[in-house]
């Protein structure tokens, strides 16, 4: 039988002097501020460590109306990486394109003509700048054939990089009822397009594109803030949305927001949080690479204990004047069956301030762990049957 043992590792506040002593933790505040936001969903976190700022209700599942785009884009980036297509494959507009997503359709589009050919590289840029639906459209049919075959691709992508809560129904985020995702997984996605797809990323922080004569600006109302993408949705009943991403002297956010009454407000409230992001934390180290965080008990090992290591830094994006308290667990399947390699992953350092999840990082085996002698193991045994009895 094996458990899942969570050990709790430190408790310390930091400080902008780095940890405190165990006076000074007695009297420091331990809960910092936290920023409250009228959304009705919110989810803001830093990009290199995956510090979670902000979180409300991030895995309420709302329609992504538009922001179902990014899935499309994703596609189409996968496709682009394996040479299935390139960007100057050209595909046809058909006539249910141009009727669903086009002029005729008036909804966001690039005005692509109908019977007429468009490249790869511009349908990409008319679905980041322009959020259009008819360019969803054509490259849909053009990749898969029918927006049907199109859809199970997003689906089975969106399986593939863990978006558990998110299901597509279509191509361009237009009303369906099997169109539902979170914000939770909308940054996720967006964290994995800023990561694997640089160049093709740098789409969504064009300023304008025009086609077929016509110039439209970027919709995305972040630009002249300083964000360099994603993008935004509306739906009936889920109100105004967005998914952003921001750079600032080098240190990247994340921000996801949905349940706000206009676009002015879902404008305001998304530069608001991310200036909080921004100008209210700093970057920590709680481990350098390599150090020995900890230990996890070995069943029948040559020895009983392996020390615990992470390959990167442990870092956490804290907030600056407030000192916080966080709290560090190893959690690992205990007891480890030997023999354990040397360099393998074998445990998981979560860290958290109060209930509330900062980090998680994995954890590798700092030295090798032969198979202990039949005394060690009948030991071991003898031990793990007290634990059980009791």
């Amino acid at each position: 039988m094996r458990l899942i043992l969570s050990a709790v590792l430190l408790l310390a506040l930091l400080s902008p002097h780095g940890l405190l002593s165990d006076t000074a933790r007695a009297q420091a505040v331990p809960t910092p501020q936290l920023i409250e936001t009228k959304a009705a969903q919110a989810y803001l976190i830093e990009a290199s460590t995956g510090t979670v700022l902000l979180s409300k209700n991030e895995r309420q599942s709302f329609a992504p109306a538009s922001l179902a785009k990014l899935m499309t884009l994703e596609v189409v980036f996968d496709a682009l990486r394996k040479s299935e297509i390139t960007p100057d494959t050209i595909y046809p507009v058909s006539e249910y394109a141009w009727r669903t997503g086009g002029a005729p359709s008036r909804t966001s589009t690039m005005f692509a003509a109908v019977k007429s050919q468009v490249p790869v590289a511009d349908l990409i840029r008319g679905i980041a700048v322009q959020t259009a639906n008819d360019g969803c459209l054509i490259i849909a049919e053009g990749l898969a054939g029918s927006e049907a075959k199109f859809v199970e691709r997003m689906n089975a992508r969106a399986a593939v990089l863990g978006l558990a809560d998110s299901r597509f129904g279509n191509a361009t985020g237009l009303p369906h009822p099997d169109n539902r995702s979170t914000l939770y997984d909308l940054v996720k996605l967006s964290r994995h397009l800023v990561a694997t797809y640089p160049d093709f990323y740098q789409t969504f922080g064009l300023p304008e594109f025009q086609w077929n004569k016509i110039l439209q600006r970027n919709r995305n109302p972040l630009l002249s803030f300083g964000a360099d993408g994603l993008g935004t949705g509306f739906a009936e009943g889920s109100g105004f949305a967005i998914v952003a991403s921001m750079e600032r002297d080098g240190r990247r956010l994340f921000l996801g927001l949905s349940g706000v009454a206009t676009d002015k407000e879902r404008t305001e409230e998304a530069r608001r949080l991310l200036s909080w992001g921004f100008d209210s934390f700093e970057m920590r180290t709680l481990f350098k690479a390599g150090e020995v965080i900890g230990e996890a008990s070995v069943y029948g090992g040559a020895q009983s204990k392996v020390p615990l290591v992470a390959a990167q830094p442990v870092e956490v994006y804290v907030p600056i004047n407030n000192p916080e308290r966080l709290q560090a667990r190893i959690v690992y399947r205990w007891p480890l069956d030997p023999p354990v390699a040397a360099d393998a992953e074998i445990a998981t350092l979560n860290v958290l301030s109060g209930e509330r999840p900062l980090v998680s990082v994995p954890l590798k085996s700092a030295a090798a762990v032969e198979v202990g002698t039949l005394r060690q193991r009948a030991w071991d045994a003898l031990i793990e049957l007290m634990f059980f009895w009791i």
